[in-house]
């Protein structure tokens, strides 16, 4: 028992049977992260104010419609770019993905971040504080309602034989061939060179190499995955 609470790893199993390992993001990390953004969301109603404050009453409609976007918009934008974070979990280096470790979808997005009114109740976030104290994965209840988690980034996913440059794919991946590229890497230190070279000529098709087959073709199925988890640098 002591083993599973002091154990900071989720595990999160894609849809082939993959087991992901993923590293949950935990209060204080994540308050650091909230409070950078909510001084970044100051500064630019702020700095939007001193103009619109000359506007008078047009004035003040826009700057409540700016402070309306920046509170509930922000986040929800930010986590849909290749990032998966805002300005604030960027500089913590911590993400939004799914349960299945997949980056975030428009839906989960938008859910986790409209319950954060729900997560303020009683008083100053109480029931989120409460929620990410007593669960391992540390969600909140907009991350339980999303099926989303706060994890820290990881650098790569699984480094086997090649030196693997993050690469996007193609053309955009319906979710089930995004699992399978990911599913791909996280055996790739396991599987010999030649059947990774034949199991990442099967994927091929997402780094435009349909056809082909071999270590470099390889590289860059692998390279997608990194791209896919968010490992883009």
């Amino acid at each position: 028992m002591a083993a599973e609470v002091l154990d900071t790893i989720v595990e999160a199993e894609t849809p082939e049977g993959i087991v992901l390992e993923l590293r949950p993001a935990g209060l204080t990390v994540r308050l650091y992260a909230f409070v950078v953004d909510w001084l970044i969301r100051l500064v630019a109603l702020n700095v939007a104010l001193l103009p619109l404050s000359q506007m008078g009453g047009l004035g003040i409609a826009i700057a409540l419609v700016l402070y309306f976007v920046l509170e509930w918009f922000y986040p929800v934008v930010f986590e849909l770019t290749r990032s998966g974070a805002t300005p604030g979990k960027r500089v913590f280096s911590i993400k939004v993905v799914m349960d299945s470790g997949l980056p975030v979808t428009p839906a989960a997005a938008l859910t986790r971040n409209l319950l954060r009114v729900a997560d303020f109740l009683p008083l100053a976030f109480g029931c989120a504080i409460v929620s990410m104290l007593t669960r391992r994965d540390g969600k909140r209840l907009g991350d339980l309602a999303a099926g989303t988690i706060v994890v820290h980034e990881q650098p790569g996913v699984l480094r086997p034989h090649l030196d693997v440059v993050p690469l996007a794919p193609v053309a955009p991946l319906p979710v089930r061939d995004q699992s399978a590229v990911i599913a791909l890497a996280a055996r790739a230190s396991t599987l010999t060179v030649a059947r990774l070279d034949e199991l990442a000529a099967l994927a091929a098709a997402v780094s435009g190499d349909r056809g082909r087959q071999g270590p470099e073709v390889t590289r860059r199925v692998l390279g997608v995955a990194q791209w896919l988890v968010g490992y883009r640098q």
